[in-house]
């Protein structure tokens, strides 16, 4: 069996170009998590972002909402921030540290 490492090499630039797609289109998913029946609601996209939170007036003091939802969309940003940083270190360590950018994760 013959492997040419050109063919190696060309293949990881076809796979690098395919996930790239795939980071572009992910800025235009997003999906809704609610709790409580619908009390909380947060949106995110497919990049793993805080789009939105929004808490009903009778969860809470009216006027405590807007600094509650600011609240919990950093606490859920940051988050997401230390999961893509521990998820790039891992996949770093997989790929035998050979500094291969994963993208939508750590800078990208």
């Amino acid at each position: 069996m013959n492997i040419n490492p050109f063919d190696i090499l060309k293949n990881a630039q076809k796979i690098q170009e395919q996930v790239g797609s795939i980071q572009d289109s992910l800025g235009s998913i997003s999906a809704v998590g609610t709790a409580g029946g619908g009390m909380v609601e947060i949106t995110i996209s497919g990049k793993m972002e805080v789009l939105s939170v929004r808490i009903k007036p009778e969860v809470v003091d009216p006027g405590d909402i807007t600094v509650l939802e600011d609240l919990i969309s950093a606490a859920l940003g940051q988050a997401l921030e230390k999961i893509r940083e521990k998820i790039t270190a891992e996949i770093g360590s997989l790929a035998g540290g050979i500094g291969i950018p994963i993208p939508g994760f750590g800078g990208s």
